[in-house]
């Protein structure tokens, strides 16, 4: 049974049961403060848990893409290193919310493992949640009488809180689970010793197949346990190790999962993949084509490599990948890429995301690969210099300050800084090195530290947002929770009617005040957390049930929304003059500018921009009204023509804006009319990463703003030049200034040959050498030439000029040819610039240093005169 198979099956059993079958959420999660990427399978679905959104079905199934490389499940370190821990895994999952409950569910889970899928009932073996006296929770009994009916007594094992109470994190919904594990040991193996004692111990043959958790509870910041209004079902099913199983293998890395990217790998590597654990090389290919999967499915859910946040986390994993490649599969050229047509035509048919985003990500990995690459090649020169001054100390370890800065500062892997420094002989200070990184943890940590409360519940209103309509309500506080971090404390508070916009689809929150007759807090923030639009207040109300008025910054959000609708704006011109492979990748709308990411790739011309601001420009002038579709169903809205984003998770309802004939989908707020933008000015284009542009640009006041400067400048231009003609006026003093630039290149020319034959004759005998050591104002050009031609013209001599030439002192050495050996440009000028708080470097014949401390020329000059 393919892959493909086995994951069709699984959805069509339980559309067989009733069940509404669902697509992948996206990896990356963009609006969720709680979570990076979906961990599991239930990530969508929280806010159904928490009460906080109607289901669209009583039941439904699916598959999730997951990730797990960050908090508290962390998996990264394992990959590659047994033979089914991921860092990208498919979840299959089928989900009761308030329906049917843990004997339907196991009754499901059990036909379909044992009837459809053919495993041996003999096989399996499950867990059920024994109690915990400590949180006063009893042994689930339900669960054990229900799987009596399918699987002897002495298969149903007692678990602890640790493997089966599932929690979604600190606080959250959370119940008793049910584990179904599979041996698949051989049957020798099997009559030494009983698979009862392999459950949950780790061993690679007897391993969990599924968890059926059954949500009753929700765990409270005080970590106490209150009952969920409904009892719901929420199981998890790991499709890699599913696949192991039905397809016979003792390593999800075995399965057709795998086995094209492997092949792959062996074909471009010229590595033959043996499956031995302990083997670096297929410890290596483990890795790659595992992290192969997770990084693609990243970016084309529209999260590219970066230095913060989730981006830094995708890089960190590519990295990871091209390390292990680079050491252990001789790959000193980007491969990684080649990798993706391989996964596009394996799981491209169920993830259209990686059909429509193939290219895309290929050129990412490929710049990643090419950048990170050079880093290597970098690091190890430094690595080079760091042992041989090791060396020279006597030493044999590698300070791990170094070792950690290498790692930190330039990114190189200190395992490979390891093999290195064996290689010589020499250690690294390993524990040194965990400890350099604990620190930088703890200061992480420090900075982002944050003490979440229980919330308070006030009044029993709907928490409704009313911010597309008015700036200015009339609420309730409904719920207040204190925040405690590094800045103090605060509340966050949730209303009633909230005019307050929640960060969200790159739009900044609405900042403003809460007010009444009696007190008036300021709101600092507005963010969106589990379906809750909460608001963050500098002070808890004397009177938190009182009646408030919520009030926006009223120029922050008309700035904000003239620049979001802008954006739409933005998206159709680029479409309508680079071609509809054109989509957005990223945004950001504040009140002061906005940031647009799309997919293209090549620089604009000045052409380009110039006709989208004209394009976009029209359109503003043009004064189109907003058509507003605030409850439309998502196909009908497609239907319309409306842009949908990769990347995005959509609900069955949608809001579609409509300026003309830019549609798009969008939650945030925008203006009625498109001339209350007023202008469009692009500020800047480049590359945000390999394949993708990044456009800056302002509206509205900003962009009245912008010119009234340019206007102010030039009338202060006109009044230095004495003329009206600005653009004449500073044409004719660059010609002017070329002429008296020429001269005064003339005039040095002549100083310096002056100079030439003075220094000469200035040379001081030492043995059977000759020094220079001299002082002057001349400019860096004019003593590179003079050095020059006396390192010719003077054997065995060794040149040191010092500058004070424009205020910035300057050290200039040179070394005749055949003093070479001995005597290195380079070194000398390193030592001499110490003394003016300064570095730099060059060839052994020639080498400058310029610095800070022009006084420390003096103590220079005394040096240099005992070499």
């Amino acid at each position: 049974m393919t892959s493909q198979e086995i994951r069709q099956k699984f959805l069509d059993y339980f559309k067989s049961k009733e069940h509404l079958i669902v697509p992948s959420a996206p990896i990356v999660l963009k609006d969720d403060p709680t979570l990076m990427f979906s961990n599991s399978g239930m990530t969508q679905f929280k806010d159904f848990f928490l009460g906080y959104k109607t289901p669209t079905a009583p039941r439904i199934a699916d598959t999730q893409k997951c990730l797990r490389v960050s908090g508290k499940h962390n998996d990264l370190d394992d990959v590659g290193r047994d033979t089914y821990h991921h860092t990208m895994f498919e979840m299959l999952g089928n989900w009761s919310f308030g329906d049917y409950f843990k004997k339907e569910a196991i009754a499901f889970a059990w036909e379909l493992l044992t009837e459809v899928y053919g495993i041996p009932k003999e096989n399996l073996y499950v867990t059920i949640f024994e109690g915990d006296a400590s949180e006063n929770l009893d042994r689930d009994q339900d669960a054990f009488d229900f799987w009596k009916s399918h699987i002897s007594e002495d298969r149903i094992i007692n678990g602890n809180k640790k493997d089966n109470f599932w929690e979604m994190g600190e606080s959250g919904p959370c119940g008793p689970c049910s584990e179904i594990h599979v041996d698949l040991r051989t049957p020798e193996e099997k009559a030494k010793v009983s698979g009862l004692e392999l459950v949950n111990n780790d061993h690679p043959q007897v391993v969990e197949v599924w968890n059926l958790v059954f949500m009753e509870f929700n765990r409270k910041a005080d970590k106490s346990l209150e009952k969920l209004p409904a009892q719901h079902v929420d199981t998890g099913m790991g499709f890699e190790r599913l696949c192991m199983a039905l397809q016979g293998k003792s390593s999800n890395y075995d399965t057709d999962v795998f086995t094209p990217l492997i092949s792959k790998v062996e074909e471009l590597s010229g590595k033959k993949y043996t499956g031995i654990l302990e083997d670096e090389k297929d410890i290596a290919i483990r890795v790659v084509v595992d992290h192969i999967r997770a990084v693609s499915f990243a970016i084309a859910d529209g999260q590219l490599p970066s230095n913060g946040g989730a981006g830094y986390v995708i890089r960190r994993i590519l990295r990871r990948g091209i390390s292990y490649s680079y050491r252990f599969l001789g790959m000193k050229e980007p491969f990684l890429y080649k990798l993706v047509a391989v996964l596009q035509e394996q799981m491209g048919p169920f993830f259209p995301e990686l059909e429509k985003q193939g290219k895309l990500v290929a050129e990412v990995i490929k710049s990643e690969e090419d950048s990170f690459l050079k880093t290597i090649e970098n690091g190890l020169i430094r690595v080079e210099k760091l042992i041989q001054q090791t060396i020279a100390d006597h030493q044999k370890v590698l300070p791990s300050e170094e070792v950690f800065e290498l790692y930190d500062t330039y990114g190189f892997p200190d395992d490979l800084t390891r093999i290195i420094a064996e290689e010589k002989g020499l250690t690294i200070d390993v524990a040194g090195f965990k400890a350099e990184m604990e620190k930088q943890k703890l200061r992480s940590k420090a900075d982002s530290a944050q003490k979440v409360y229980d919330w308070v519940n006030l009044e029993s209103k709907p928490e409704t947002f009313v911010g597309y309509d008015q700036i200015e309500s009339e609420t309730y506080i409904t719920r207040y929770r204190k925040v405690e971090n590094k800045d103090g404390e605060f509340y966050q508070v949730v209303l009633s009617n909230s005019p307050f916009y929640p960060e969200g689809g790159g739009q900044v929150g609405d900042k403003g005040v809460l007010e009444n007759a009696v007190e008036s807090f300021e709101v600092l923030e507005t963010k969106k957390e589990n379906g809750l639009i909460i608001s963050l207040i500098s002070g808890l109300p004397k009177d938190a049930g009182a009646v408030f008025y919520a009030k926006v910054n009223a120029s922050d959000r008309k700035n904000s929304q003239a620049n979001h609708s802008v954006t739409h704006l933005l998206h159709e011109a680029l479409r309508d003059v680079l071609g509809t492979h054109v989509e957005q990748k990223g945004s950001y709308v504040g009140p002061d500018y906005l940031r647009f990411d799309f997919s293209h790739f090549n620089k604009m011309t000045e052409e380009e921009l110039a006709l989208i601001e004209e394009k976009v420009n029209k359109k503003i002038k043009e004064s189109i009204a907003l058509q507003e579709f605030r409850n439309i169903p998502i196909q009908e809205a497609l239907d319309k023509g409306a842009m949908a984003l990769f990347g995005e998770k959509y609900g069955d309802s949608v809001r579609m804006i409509q300026f003309g004939s830019s549609k798009e989908l969008c939650g945030g707020t925008h203006v009625k009319n498109t001339s209350e933008i007023g202008h469009f000015k692009i500020t800047s284009e480049g590359s945000a990463a390999a394949g993708i542009r990044r456009i800056e640009a302002i509206s509205g006041d900003k962009s009245e703003e912008y010119f009234n400067n340019l206007e102010k400048q030039i009338i202060e231009l006109s009044q230095l030049l004495k003329s009206k003609d600005v653009v004449r006026s500073i044409e004719k003093l660059i010609e002017e200034n070329a002429s008296l630039k020429a001269e005064v290149d003339a005039l040095k020319k002549e100083k310096a040959k002056g100079e030439i034959g003075e220094w000469k004759n200035a040379y001081e005998q030492k043995g059977n050498k000759q020094l220079l050591v001299k002082k002057t104002s001349l400019d860096a050009g004019s003593v590179k030439d003079i050095v020059f031609q006396l390192k010719r013209e003077i054997p065995s001599s060794v040149t040191i000029i010092l500058s004070d030439a424009d205020g910035k002192p300057m050290i200039t050495v040179g070394v005749s040819d055949d003093l070479a050996a001995d005597y290195q440009a380079g070194a000398i000028v390193k030592d001499l610039a110490k003394e003016i708080q300064g570095g730099g470097g060059g060839n052994p014949g020639f080498a400058t240093a310029g610095g800070k401390n022009l006084d420390g020329l003096e103590n220079a000059y005394q040096k240099a005169l005992n070499i």
